[in-house]
């Protein structure tokens, strides 16, 4: 008999489940929960109805309206839930919303640290002219006595942090919620002018769609290189591409997209798209000043590991109490 109640054949269909993944996923899942996994995306997958009571995805899967009632709980395996929260506001069922906010704070902290430091020290063009093994314009920059500005200072934002103190950079954070004693809390504003680094850390909400859009760029010191590791919609493409044309900024580093399931899924299937916002991330791949990651800053084997124990756990307390045991708030 299925853990929930329901005429389903399985209990739970993972979504966005790469192999790594998967693999860990299998190894915590008990016998008594039946498990489906596919790596493609919910409108990648073609299912027209919800093939279980509980589903998990990540943050590239579009949640069809007409599926919350048919469901009895969905878990994003993801540190935000914007996403669920949107969904939630969307539909009329009681749905039960889980997230996994802890499993990948230091992961996403040095994938931030791997971007900057490539766009300090010029990766992109690094590795075009080694064919060559020309050094002309590669001369790069240290991060020691540099300042680093962190805009969002929540748990993957402090590890950023200690990083950047580890660096030896001087570290200013931005964040409405000052929870850390060990922090120099700076507004915008003050520090935008003398960051050489800035990087977005931030929840996406409301008030913080489209934070750094063009006015914001140019507050920041030529010269400065910007990171997005949280959300694409933080900072359009369309103007961190103009930013850079025009020379405010020196480089920028990206994990997160806007309209990110549409760019995904044009990416994986080869198709053409004629949205500006996808158009705009492909420009912005092809320059020597850019670093473009495909939303993997959350990829190593710790953090793989205990997002997928992490995951389980939540089904367990789902079947247990009908809550997951970290609800979307």
């Amino acid at each position: 008999m299925a853990l929930w109640a329901v005429n389903m054949h399985v209990d739970a269909v993972f979504y966005e489940a790469f192999a790594e993944e998967e693999r860990a996923l299998r190894a915590h899942l008990p016998p008594d929960i039946s498990a489906r996994f596919t790596w493609k995306t919910i409108q990648e997958s073609g299912d027209p109805v919800p093939p279980a009571p509980v589903i998990s995805i990540r943050t590239q899967s579009t949640l069809p309206t007409p599926w919350a009632a048919h469901l009895r709980a969905i878990l994003s395996r993801s540190t935000g839930y914007d996403h669920l929260v949107d969904y939630r506001n969307r539909v009329t069922a009681d749905l039960q919303l889980g997230y996994l906010p802890l499993y990948c704070n230091r992961a996403v902290a040095e994938h931030a640290m791997l971007l900057w430091m490539g766009l300090l020290r010029r990766l992109p063009r690094q590795l075009r002219q080694f064919g060559s093994f020309q050094r002309d314009g590669l001369t790069g920059a240290e991060c020691r006595g540099r300042t680093l500005l962190v805009v969002g200072v929540g748990h993957i934002g402090h590890e950023i942090v200690d990083i950047g103190r580890g660096l030896g950079m001087r570290v200013l954070g931005v964040d409405p919620v000052r929870r850390w004693d060990d922090v120099t809390y700076v507004s915008f504003d003050e520090a935008a002018p003398v960051a050489d680094v800035v990087v977005a850390a931030m929840n996406l909400t409301p008030a913080s769609r489209g934070f750094f859009n063009s006015l914001r760029l140019l507050q920041l010191r030529a010269g400065a290189v910007f990171v997005n590791v949280a959300r694409g919609e933080l900072a359009e493409a369309e103007a961190l591409l103009a930013a850079l044309q025009r020379g405010a900024l020196a480089g920028v580093g990206l994990d997160v997209y806007d309209q990110e399931p549409e760019l995904a899924v044009a990416l994986r299937s080869g198709s053409s798209t004629p949205s500006a916002a996808v158009d705009a991330v492909l420009a912005l791949a092809q320059r020597d000043d850019v670093l473009c990651t495909p939303h993997n800053a959350f990829n190593t084997c710790e953090s793989v590991e205990r997002k997928s124990a992490q995951s389980i756990e939540q089904l367990e307390h789902l079947r247990r109490t009908g809550r997951f045991l970290w609800p979307v708030p």
